[in-house]
């Protein structure tokens, strides 16, 4: 687990540029690949001295970190794809094909539920791929939990999560429009090959993207002619009672799109979470966050194609 997300940083890394060149749904604003990257970063980090034999508690704790300093709704979605992951994981000391299938299950059910309003041709399409990919291969209908059985339960699932994300380019007019398939998609799909590599002692697949669309590297950067988006990226790490978090779900509905909600643990009665939101009003966000709880790691990043900076908000005082 802990050579999965080292290999995963690695690879996002070397194509961190490349995602951010296609990055153009929901907002053109070209930062997957670097959100995706910076948001592993945190949760290899936080594992890379743990000393447990536990996957599940392994997991759990790289996705915690990765949900505290996750960045954009890739790098949102990607904490909790990890989070939800390691809960079926609890307890186990080695992958097998039907753990990973009930894994990606949970994972994927989790995914598209934190979302106010999913929607396919994106990561989550990619991950709802690769789960069913995974609950169909034989080693985890038959319960073969050999090394051979997982090599070809992962082999399954990337040659499910590669055709999705090609699929993802006539899934969204956007995509379709430019000729190009979902940045979170393929950066998704990088993923799951660092964790085929890890597993079964192999390298990364270098030819792997070859193909898809945008992706050569003499392709420009897309986003950039994109126009420019209005508003900002709003996130946060909050505290809040279950009526609390319900109810800020429906007021960041009315404010702004691209709301993610996701526990990251419980605290007293309540839960600690991950927030996310695209608003034209930040102010007015802010201020219904402090009206609910103390907002932490507070940042707010600008919605450009042309370029966008994200500034650290102070908790104890207002923009």
């Amino acid at each position: 687990m802990k050579r999965w997300l080292s290999n995963a940083e690695v690879s996002l890394g070397n194509h961190s540029d490349r995602l951010n060149a296609i990055n153009i749904f929901p907002v053109a604003d070209g930062d997957t690949g670097t959100n995706l990257y910076l948001t592993l970063c945190a949760a290899s980090r936080a594992i890379a001295e743990e000393d447990t034999a536990d996957i599940g508690e392994l997991l759990g704790t790289a996705g915690r970190a990765a949900m505290e300093e996750a960045r954009g709704n890739s790098g949102t979605l990607f904490s909790v794809f990890l989070t939800s992951m390691a809960e079926p994981l609890a307890g186990a000391t080695r992958l097998s094909a039907p753990l990973l299938a009930a894994a990606l299950q949970r994972a994927q059910l989790r995914s598209w539920s934190v979302l106010s309003d999913p929607v396919p041709g994106t990561m989550l399409s990619v991950l709802e791929a690769a789960a069913h990919a995974a609950s169909d291969s034989e080693p985890a209908v038959t319960g073969d939990d050999s090394n051979v059985g997982l090599a070809l339960t992962l082999r399954a699932i990337m040659d499910a999560a590669l055709t999705a994300v090609i699929h993802t380019e006539s899934q969204l007019d956007a995509l379709a429009a430019a000729r190009v398939v979902d940045a979170g998609g393929v950066g998704f799909l990088l993923i799951l090959d660092a964790l085929r590599a890890a597993a079964l002692g192999e390298e990364l697949q270098e030819e792997l993207l070859d193909g898809l669309h945008g992706y050569d590297v003499q392709d420009p950067h897309i986003h950039a002619h994109m126009p420019r988006m209005e508003g900002v990226e709003v996130m946060c790490t909050i505290t809040l009672s279950p009526l609390d978090a319900a109810t800020l779900r429906l007021q960041l509905d009315e404010l702004g799109d691209s709301v993610i909600m996701s526990a990251v643990s419980p605290v007293g009665d309540g839960y600690r979470w991950r927030i996310h939101v695209h608003t034209p009003d930040a102010g007015t966000t802010i201020d219904l966050l402090r009206t609910l709880g103390d907002p932490e790691n507070l940042t707010i990043t600008e919605l450009s194609a042309d370029g966008h900076e994200t500034k650290e908000v102070p908790e104890a005082h207002g923009l």
